[in-house]
């Protein structure tokens, strides 16, 4: 069964906390990123943690001495999850991870982007990035819905890791599409926050991918 991720890229405290509570049904977590982190403080992350599991969407992407920090401060503060970068390498990988043993958390390492821009490096070095996470013991990998036929080939790549995908919606990717190819975790964010009723849209939402999940897919 896949299963549904916010993306709460708002910058308002009051406003996060409330589309939480009224979508918190229909969610398996809540990613937080920058734009909610700075505007908001470090410890958004523990009164979200209190209503979802959270996901800290900070793209890891430093020297491992740096790596380790991040993460360790991230996890005291009430992530579950961390998405971190893989292209520097597996000794700044290797750091997240180990640190998150240390909580029982989990590391989410991006193997490609769903911006135009990220189509002029990520398909050439995405694989290395599965292999390295793959190796560490990484708790799943991130990839575009955007990209299906690119998501498919990531999906046979890791077996069992787990795949989240953004992309859906305002990006272009189609929530039957990501789940045709593997995708374990849809991450959605403005078709949910920007609309006049959150509750509803996270409910629309959840009941297309279970929709899509009863479907019988060739080789899924």
């Amino acid at each position: 069964m896949s299963g549904l991720i916010l993306a709460l890229d708002v910058i308002d405290k009051k406003r996060a906390l409330k589309i939480v509570e009224e979508t918190k049904a229909s969610l398996d977590y809540v990613k937080v990123g920058y734009p909610l982190i700075l505007s908001t403080g470090i410890n958004i992350m523990e009164k979200i943690s209190e209503l979802m599991p959270v996901i800290a969407d900070l793209k890891v992407a430093d020297i491992p001495d740096i790596n380790e920090l991040i993460c360790r401060e991230t996890f005291r503060n009430g992530a579950k999850g961390i998405i971190c970068h893989g292209f520097t390498g597996r000794d700044s990988l290797k750091a997240c991870i180990d640190v998150s043993r240390e909580f029982d958390g989990d590391i989410y390492v991006v193997a490609d982007m769903s911006h135009p821009g990220a189509s002029a490096f990520f398909p050439d070095i995405s694989v290395k990035i599965c292999d390295i996470a793959m190796e560490l013991g990484a708790e799943g990998i991130v990839s575009p819905a955007n990209r299906p036929e690119r998501l498919r080939k990531i999906k046979k790549r890791i077996k069992k890791l787990k795949l989240l995908s953004p992309g859906i919606g305002v990006q272009g990717g189609s929530i039957r599409d990501a789940i045709f190819a593997g995708a374990d975790y849809l991450i959605i964010g403005r078709s949910i926050y920007m609309d006049k009723n959150p509750k509803t849209a996270a409910e629309r939402i959840k009941k297309a991918i279970e929709e899509a999940d009863d479907e019988e897919f060739p080789d899924r």
